[in-house]
């Protein structure tokens, strides 16, 4: 074998070639263990610290004969190309701005497709199986000529293996190849919740399967956890996680047959979002990975500068990956980084993080900029205060006396005395001064508190237990708990999250991202109706007369109408009991989103105007905001947010009319929304009439110190004063002398007659 090796590539590969590769296997594969945490880029972690991320495990199919098991060390060194980051720093672009070709890599190449561990893989099988090694020398020789055909393609391009000869004959000898090390026993992972790692429970479900996989799509009807649970992966490919109760957490696990090229993903992977089955080398499966390493990978977040243009350039792994297309053909993609980068057009220029809008608007606007890192804390999280009356960022809570634990959504009472924030990491709501920042008190509510509402007029706090399978209605002022409502009739765990309460506070409607439905609570009896919805509905918003509420179906990829009395949801000039709002009306999985058109998909906040003059949805997988008419329910168009928009909530604008802020959790700014510039009725001109860093300044009160990702995070958007209908009545005061007449009666105009 060593002959044959070295005829192969020469002695400088066998050097290269992983040692623990030359130990034969006897044993099935060590387990992958993920421990699912509160910290930054650690939601998934699994131990390894790959290029920045830490959401990333890769294992090697077992076959008997082979090294099988989870790769680590020198293995997991060579199939990822961590060791050759200076080697592969310029294959994006040379320093003439051109893509340079694979042979530029000289002897380096064999180890930047692998070819080094698969070379291994063919001497280990040759060695142990007198019968093989005909076949092994074979395979060996043709993997020279197969790195010798591609050194002379640029290092962005796929392959179709089979357009080149030497490709066919390399799988058919690879092929020939597996009879003699017959695939081994599934790949374990470990979910880890360990009280000490995460303050609240999880519950991890796949996303993302090879088709084919048993047990998937993995969920887990019993809801979240404190302790361990195990799936087996029984197919080379790429697995997918996310956490149900808080779903940007990701990890991913890809399984690799050492008999290929590159790293599998699989012919054909089946995505929990529609019941897709799609080819692997399809835009569906590459735009879902990119969003993966841009979320998972700190390094990757939009870091805007105030005054100035910044470039972005997020880092995806410089690694071999293998896709199949359409019509079946293998598909390498010789470096992932250099491909996404031709992909998806990176580096991007990032605009000016301050571009202040022309009119100020009303009062001020919080943020949960749920990922800031503080001194003193153990846990992330602040609340940000931006004074919207001169655009400048006014206070900051990180509340390090209590380690504040990511902080998700506020409220705020009819006085405006009091900032209600939920802990949506722990099990309380905590209370503060709103206008010194001063904490006052928390209030114990259950796992993973979400969302909190008042009701008008009784002034009582309503939180989503988010985790659990209730909402919790909170004395005024969030004194002590008075009932806790299910909303499940039926018993089955259903997560609700972002809820909302009507303009009379008499019906609250929860999404449950569990069963795929919404339940609608009579407050005053208590009693609880389901409607259906889409796959993973994460949040709800009604119209201002509460006639009919929506969902956005995170993975249905769609939003939800459901009326609340008669038909009010719209339909071809119909008014119906529900209906669908599809947000891939101009996307195929397969080839991508149709040029100039609405595209949104993993929508999170959808709130509907105080005026009924527009519903907005946040998006993240297309980075936009998909602008709805909620007189046709039909979608007008789409404008930019950053990375991860995720919240949205409206506020006055100065002299009337209303702005919508928009936060991003992997981005520093906010968005800042106009629906209609004009005040003529017609939203087709809504555009985003400025952004704001969200960066403390030197004026910025603060109850302690940023330690790292100032800004970032932004998810809960609490403008003030509240002007929904229900609500904007209330205003008194000052507050009230603020807003027009028509702000103070969103939808009775004939009050201002």
């Amino acid at each position: 074998m060593a002959a044959l090796v070295a005829t192969a590539v020469g002695a400088s590969v066998v050097a290269a070639a992983p040692a623990s590769a030359q130990f034969p296997v006897g044993v099935g594969p060590v387990p992958i263990t993920f421990h699912m945490r509160d910290e930054n880029g650690k939601w998934f972690d699994s131990g390894l610290n790959l290029f920045g991320d830490q959401s990333l495990a890769v294992a090697e199919m077992p076959r008997l004969g082979t090294v099988g098991g989870l790769t680590t060390g020198g293995e997991l060194t060579s199939l990822l190309n961590s060791d050759l980051g200076g080697a592969l720093g310029n294959l994006v672009k040379n320093v003439a701005g051109q893509v340079p070709l694979l042979g530029s890599l000289g002897t380096e190449l064999w180890k930047a497709l692998n070819l080094d561990s698969t070379l291994s893989t063919i001497q280990s099988i040759g060695a142990s199986n007198p019968q093989a090694l005909p076949s092994a020398t074979k395979a060996a020789g043709l993997l020279g000529q197969f790195a010798q055909a591609l050194s002379t393609l640029p290092a962005n391009q796929p392959v179709n293996l089979n357009s080149l000869p030497v490709g066919i004959d390399l799988q058919g000898a690879l092929n020939d190849l597996a009879k003699f090390a017959i695939k081994g026993p599934p790949v374990t992972v470990n979910f880890i919740v360990d009280p000490n790692e995460s303050s609240g429970i999880r519950d991890p479900m796949g996303l993302i399967a090879p088709q084919g996989a048993q047990g998937f799509p993995y969920e887990n009807p019993a809801g979240a956890f404190f302790g361990e649970r195990s799936i087996q992966l029984t197919e080379p490919g790429l697995y997918a996680f996310t956490d149900m109760v808080t779903p940007y957490m990701l990890g991913a696990v890809v399984v690799d047959d050492p008999l290929t090229i590159g790293l599998d993903f699989g012919k054909a992977s089946q995505v929990n979002s529609r019941g897709l089955v799609v080819p692997t080398n399809s835009d569906i499966v590459n735009r879902l990975v990119n969003t993966f390493f841009n979320i998972t990978n700190p390094n990757n977040w939009q870091q805007f500068k105030g005054d100035t243009e910044n470039a972005f350039n997020p880092i995806q792994p410089p690694v071999p990956i293998l896709e199949y297309d359409a019509a079946g053909n293998p598909v390498l993609i010789p470096n992932l980084d250099a491909y996404f980068d031709k992909k998806f057009s990176y580096p991007k220029t990032l605009s000016k993080g301050n571009q202040l809008p022309a009119t100020p608007g009303v009062g001020e606007v919080w943020v949960d900029t749920e990922m800031e890192e503080w001194a003193g804390k153990n846990k992330v999280g602040s609340a940000t205060k931006i004074d919207v009356t001169n655009w400048t960022v006014d206070r900051k809570i990180g509340a390090p006396s209590i380690d504040m634990n990511n902080p998700h959504n506020m409220w705020t009472d009819k006085d405006y005395k009091y900032l209600y924030q939920t802990e949506w990491f722990s099990d309380k709501v905590d209370v503060f001064d709103r206008q010194t920042g001063q904490f006052i008190r928390s209030t114990q509510v259950g796992h993973n508190p979400a969302h909190v509402m008042t009701e008008p007029g009784s002034d009582k706090l309503v939180i989503g237990i988010n985790a659990g399978n209730e909402i919790v209605e909170l004395a005024p002022g969030a004194t002590n708990v008075l009932r806790k409502i299910s909303v499940s009739p039926t018993g089955e765990v259903r997560h609700p999250h972002a809820h909302w309460t009507s303009a009379d506070g008499k019906t609250v409607v929860t999404p449950n991202v569990l069963t795929n439905n919404a339940s609608v609570i009579d407050m005053p009896t208590g009693t609880v109706k389901t409607e259906p919805t889409g796959q993973f509905p994460i949040a709800t918003s009604m119209t201002p007369d509460s006639s009919k509420f929506y969902t956005a179906d995170f993975l249905g990829e769609s939003l939800t109408c459901v009326s609340l009395a008669g038909n009010a949801c719209n339909s071809n000039g119909e008014k119906v009991h529900s209906k669908t709002i599809d947000l891939w009306s101009n996307y195929s999985p397969q080839d991508g989103p149709k040029s100039g058109a609405p595209f949104g998909g993993l929508t999170i906040q959808l709130p509907v105007s105080p005026d009924g003059k527009a519903l907005l949805a946040a998006n993240v997988l297309s980075q936009t905001v998909t602008v709805v008419d909620p007189k046709t329910d039909q979608i007008v168009k789409d404008l930019p947010c950053t990375g991860g928009c995720h919240g949205i909530n409206f506020g006055a604008k100065k002299g009337g009319g209303y702005y919508a802020y928009v936060s991003n959790k992997f981005s520093n700014v906010m968005q800042v929304i106009d629906i209609d510039p004009n005040n003529d009725g017609n939203i087709s001109d809504a555009k985003v009439a400025g952004q704001i860093l969200l960066d403390p300044t030197s004026a910025t009160k603060m109850d302690g110190s940023i330690s790292g990702k100032a800004g970032y995070g932004g998810q809960g958007v609490l403008p003030i004063p509240l002007v929904y209908n229900g609500w904007a009545q209330q205003n008194q005061g000052t507050w009230r002398s603020q807003l027009t007449c028509q702000q103070l009666n969103p939808i009775t105009p004939s009050a201002c007659s």
